[in-house]
């Protein structure tokens, strides 16, 4: 049987796509000892508002860390900042149909007691998948034997270590990814087929490409068929 992989850095409340592969996948790495990006969306996404689109974000700790990895990032000043942010959600999202549900477990993953970005990021991003009644084999890069390489040779081998012979890739990955390597290396290339769905938000006009808060205190554990977009 085909065991397929995707793998991605643990970004902060993430899009729907990111979700989608997930549920595509077998087994799920993030890809946690990379180099953090800054102004990227590994400590930032996007909301919806009365006004509009609005970005949320967890501050890290920078100066002098220009080339952090992001297993190195910690963050700044953690108290004030979720109460900023669980602040500006009650506000955005107090009146949507699960908050109620949902609101109490999220702003209790936010409060853990931790300061690294990456496992507050990866809480998350499993609270979800709770919510959505997901359950798929999550690892992380960091914790791999045998992973070397950079680019494509670094995703192949991760695959190799998890024994994948399928890779699910996001859109991007065209931009930067060497398809006659994975040819080679017996690993097939998938890219995914993720169409972006059009539901029901609070405040107006529909938005795309925001976090999926935005899906989960609107549909709650029905947020898994919009993703898939069933019908």
């Amino acid at each position: 049987m085909k065991k397929t992989v995707s793998i991605h850095q643990p970004n902060f409340l993430p899009w729907l796509g990111f979700f989608y592969k997930i549920i595509k996948s077998d087994v799920f790495i993030f890809l946690d000892d990379v180099q953090y990006v800054k102004r990227s969306f590994i400590s930032r996404n996007k909301i919806k508002t009365q006004s509009g689109e609005q970005y949320i974000r967890l501050p890290i700790h920078q100066k002098g860390k220009y080339k952090q990895s992001i297993l190195d990032c910690k963050l700044c000043e953690k108290k004030q900042s979720v109460d900023k942010l669980v602040k500006v959600i009650q506000a955005n999202y107090g009146k949507s149909k699960y908050f109620g549900d949902h609101f109490e477990s999220f702003e209790a993953v936010l409060n853990e007691e931790t300061h690294d970005l990456v496992d507050v990021n990866i809480s998350l991003v499993m609270w979800v998948l709770k919510i959505i009644e997901v359950s798929v084999d999550i690892k992380r890069s960091s914790e791999l034997e045998g992973v070397y390489g950079i680019s494509t040779e670094r995703l192949i081998s991760i695959c190799k270590s998890v024994e994948a012979d399928s890779y699910l890739s996001g859109f991007g990955g065209n931009n930067y990814q060497d398809k006659d390597m994975f040819d080679d290396s017996g690993v097939e290339l998938v890219i995914t087929d993720f169409e972006h769905p059009v539901y029901s938000q609070l405040w107006g006009e529909f938005i795309p490409n925001l976090s999926i808060i935005d899906l989960i205190f609107n549909y709650g554990k029905d947020s898994k068929d919009i993703i898939l977009n069933i019908k």
